[in-house]
């Protein structure tokens, strides 16, 4: 792997977080989301990003707009033009006929996506909050009911793309936790990140447990991993995390990178700080952290600011390692984004709740 210049690594303080733990710090220039009609994307809730294909494919959850939902947007990357030939899903006779079927149907709240390596025609996608969704039948429950968290158990769900650009739902399977995991029932708190490393293991980041921290499990997909729709159950992987005395710090968005002769490093993106962590799967190494300062684009001359400015509600949600750079995307808050104005030449922009894209190049520095 090429060896980069970037700012020095050095150790940094910052409140709640462990004194040897090493930052680095970084600005990073985003590029507007913009559909072919040349406006901004309407309100997608972009809740993961993976590299596919030359291109960046993402995904929106159950809050995003009724156009966006149920669907994969491949974006490019070097211009942050969302492809007007998106990916809608659709259900398989199979998923038709299970437990999950209504729900599936109807506003699945996805939160993550991964591309199988082996096979770039599918994807593995997860949801989260079903809170507001519909219910299993009472069979179902009792069947299902054992999650280790939610009532309605978190879903991996198996896409397969056709040839007239739609990805069937092709298998569907809850995921368990242990008791002794201590996950806790936190329905819009669970799996917000997925990752696939060495050995067919698929890293699932879970935003926060009963302790209020940030979690990494496993699973291995085996040959017959999707042969039933029973619960597969997931191992704490014990990765370290940074150490913080007070707040929420949860993980939103994860990809992997893999070194030589090392099981690899996770990179994942604190939403609530604007931050990367790297972590070490060998957990040989404390995970180090690059603080971001994350700026806007304005288009003409408009403001007394320079061509960027400085924006505050990023909610960072999507990690993609592509080539020699890590990518990321946010997922426009709701409630605050509109509050990122300072320019009046981007508030139509925030209004829609338009996502960015942002790029930062791979160090070795982060795995020495």
């Amino acid at each position: 792997m090429k060896r980069y210049s970037l700012l020095a690594l050095y150790l940094f303080v910052t409140t709640g977080v462990a004194e040897n733990e090493l930052h680095q710090k970084m600005t990073l220039k985003g590029k507007w989301l913009i559909e072919e009609n040349g406006q901004s994307m309407l309100d997608p809730q972009t809740s993961a990003l993976k590299s596919w294909r030359g291109k960046l494919l993402t995904l929106s959850d159950q809050s995003a707009h009724n156009s966006q939902q149920k669907q994969l947007h491949i974006i490019e990357s070097s211009t942050g033009i969302v492809n007007i030939s998106s990916m809608r899903m659709e259900l398989s006779d199979n998923v038709a006929d299970s437990c999950f079927a209504k729900y599936l149907a109807d506003k699945p709240d996805f939160e993550a996506l991964v591309v199988d390596p082996t096979d770039d025609s599918v994807f593995i996608v997860v949801t989260e909050d079903a809170r507001e969704g519909e219910q299993l039948s009472i069979t179902c429950q009792e069947r299902f009911q054992h999650t280790g968290s939610t009532i309605y158990p978190s879903l991996l769900v198996r896409l397969k793309l056709t040839k007239n650009n739609v990805v069937l739902m092709t298998h569907v399977k809850p995921i368990q936790f242990k008791t002794s995991d201590n996950v806790g029932d936190f329905p819009n708190d669970g799996i917000e990140a997925m990752a696939i490393g060495k050995n067919a293991t698929l890293y699932l980041g879970l935003e926060k447990d009963k302790q209020n921290n940030s979690r990494v499990f496993s699973l291995h997909l085996t040959d017959d991993f999707w042969k039933t729709d029973d619960f597969i159950e997931v191992q704490d992987t014990r990765v370290s995390f940074p150490k913080f005395t007070k707040g929420g710090h949860p993980i939103n968005g994860m990809d992997y990178i893999p070194v030589k002769d090392h099981l690899g490093y996770l990179i994942a993106a604190a939403r609530n700080d604007d931050q990367l962590w790297i972590i070490d799967l060998a957990k040989q190494k404390p995970t180090k952290i690059i603080s971001l300062e994350l700026l806007a684009p304005i288009a003409g001359d408009t403001c007394k600011l320079s061509n960027f400015e400085p924006i505050s509600y990023t909610s960072l949600e999507g990690v993609a390692v592509y080539g020699d750079k890590i990518w990321l995307i946010n997922d426009p808050w709701h409630k605050h984004y509109i509050d990122n104005v300072q320019c009046e030449a981007n508030y139509q922009k925030y209004q829609r709740l338009s996502p960015l894209i942002f790029s930062l190049p791979i160090s070795n520095q982060w795995f020495e």
